[in-house]
């Protein structure tokens, strides 16, 4: 099809232009999370398999409807969703609920919502707003710069308020990411990366004592197995003893003897390793990076800038998942409670996920669609 005939689809087109088999390995994935909840249910759908699936679906279907809605009312509605997302963080740190040590959700009758989790992806949709416009001069100029600092500076702010150290970074990383992409300079980051060390003393100093010690335990994870070292022993245990090919199906004794700790979240990978083994391991792995590569390689058919910063900033912050949390589980990075994304049990990481891959589709459905200097028709 043609970027004229791409114009002027109709909805049925846009539904057969989704790139489906992407789709399906998104769902591949989802289905090895389905599996592990109800394996760390002990046999049983409830109380996480069965929400899982049906979240899924939901997201599912919010994926497909982003993805026909036009690339360019998307950069249009970038920076009033931003502020959408900005206010239910400062809604969160006002009136949000307690849970694990941190302020972080905030209740919407049937769900609990975890705003900072939406707005890893209206961070990105707004940086790749902000950059779309910008010339290779107006991205070396440290001034013009100034803008799409305070787009990253205001949610990490809300998000560390919390406290949630973890989701903070991950902002901090996906941004740094698309000033890269957007063509800023080495040595605006050199010196950022300088300034950010030289403050390091300092923002020590006002860390939380559990953030300071999972840094600790980071370091020397033997020095308090049976306090703030459990978590990460016991993971490293169950990937240990999943051996090359795995307990078997329901027959992982750390995870099913409740040895491991928030098997059904943040520490589902070593559930699954513990059970499926290396192989398992290595094969879930395999198809996160399937769906990266491919990722990239959909991000990169956009013709507008504004297209593909949006679906390589998605694609690098579903990159940063998969990273942090297994590395995490692995002893690799400190516990900073970062979700595996599709596959750990939250109902918001799921949906902001999947809603992303919606954006990102819709880039690709409408790579070929031209844009006037402010994103118009």
């Amino acid at each position: 099809m043609s970027g004229l005939a791409r114009e002027h689809m109709s909805l049925g087109e846009k539904f057969l232009s989704i790139r489906w088999t992407f789709v399906i390995l998104l769902a591949m994935v989802a289905t090895v999370g389905f599996v592990s909840l109800y394996s760390a249910a002990g046999g049983h759908m409830e109380p996480w398999a069965g929400k899982q699936m049906m979240r899924f679906c939901i997201g599912l279907m919010g994926l497909v409807v982003a993805a026909m809605i036009d690339v360019r009312l998307w950069m249009r509605l970038a920076y009033p969703l931003f502020a959408v997302g900005a206010v239910l963080l400062l809604w969160v740190d006002v009136k949000g609920h307690i849970g694990m040590g941190a302020q972080r959700w905030i209740s919407i009758g049937f769900m609990q919502l975890q705003p900072s989790e939406i707005m890893k992806v209206l961070t990105v949709l707004a940086l790749a707003r902000f950059f779309s416009t910008a010339t290779q001069d107006d991205v070396k100029n440290p001034l013009f710069l100034l803008i799409p600092a305070a787009i990253l500076g205001l949610p990490v702010a809300l998000v560390m308020a919390q406290p949630d150290l973890g989701t903070a970074m991950m902002i901090v990383m996906v941004s740094a990411a698309m000033f890269f992409l957007a063509g800023v300079s080495i040595w605006i980051f050199l010196i950022a990366g300088a300034g950010a060390a030289a403050v390091l003393p300092v923002a020590w100093h006002f860390m939380h004592d559990y953030q300071k010690k999972r840094i600790a335990i980071f370091l020397d994870p033997e020095s308090d197995p049976l306090g703030s070292g459990y978590h990460i022993t016991q993971s490293k245990i169950a990937l240990g003893s999943g051996g090359i090919s795995g307990k078997g199906f329901l027959q992982g004794t750390q995870s099913h003897l409740n040895f491991l700790p928030e098997k059904q979240t943040d520490f589902i990978f070593t559930l699954f390793t513990e059970e499926w083994g290396l192989i398992g391991g290595l094969g879930l792995m395999a198809l996160f990076a399937v769906i990266i590569a491919y990722g990239y390689a959909l991000a990169f058919q956009s013709q507008s800038q504004f297209g593909r910063l949006l679906a390589m900033g998605i694609i690098v912050n579903f990159s940063l998942y998969v990273f942090i949390n297994i590395g995490m589980v692995m002893g690799l990075l400190p516990v900073v409670g970062v979700p595996l994304p599709m596959i750990s049990h939250g109902g918001t990481a799921m949906l902001s996920v999947l809603f992303g891959f919606g954006l990102f589709m819709s880039a690709y459905v409408h790579r070929d669609v031209k844009f006037t200097r402010q994103g118009g028709d």
